[in-house]
């Protein structure tokens, strides 16, 4: 259905297209129209013609547009990502699965390419006899 709208008006467009290219310049901005008595036929007769058929086809080029917007808007529907289901089927080894990290269990892909993560130290508590050093530099504060 769809296909066929969409041929109409394509061939709608290529008619006229050629029939506002026949019609005869009454501007004259160009210096080309004009003409001599030499036509299919007589100058007035092709007027009333053409821009009647001209007409025509304006008038079903727009009715084919609006067709094609509301046949368009139809099938767009609104869709959520969380709505979606997973994909089920078999598990290909290497394929990651939707909805689990890459990494695996023990992080990401990032934390695989940086290789092993080193043991934290051991925790040293300091004794309460001891002053506690700072974090970083100290920077003078005013009073």
């Amino acid at each position: 259905m769809l296909t066929v709208i969409i041929v109409v008006h394509l061939m709608i467009v290529l008619t006229m297209v050629g029939l506002v290219l026949l019609q005869k310049s009454e501007g004259g901005g160009l210096g080309m129209g004009g003409g001599g008595g030499s036509g299919f036929l007589s100058s007035r007769g092709t007027a009333n013609v053409l821009t009647r058929t001209t007409a025509i086809l304006a008038a079903l080029f727009f009715a084919t547009s609006l067709l094609l917007s509301i046949i368009a808007g139809m099938q767009r529907k609104p869709r959520s990502i969380l709505d979606t289901a997973p994909r089920s089927g078999p598990v290909v080894p290497g394929v990651p699965v939707p909805g689990t990290p890459l990494g695996g269990p023990g992080g990401g892909v990032l934390n695989q390419l940086g290789g092993p993560q080193p043991a934290a130290p051991p925790s040293t508590t300091p004794s309460p006899a001891a002053p506690q050093q700072p974090a970083g530099p100290l920077v003078p504060q005013s009073k």
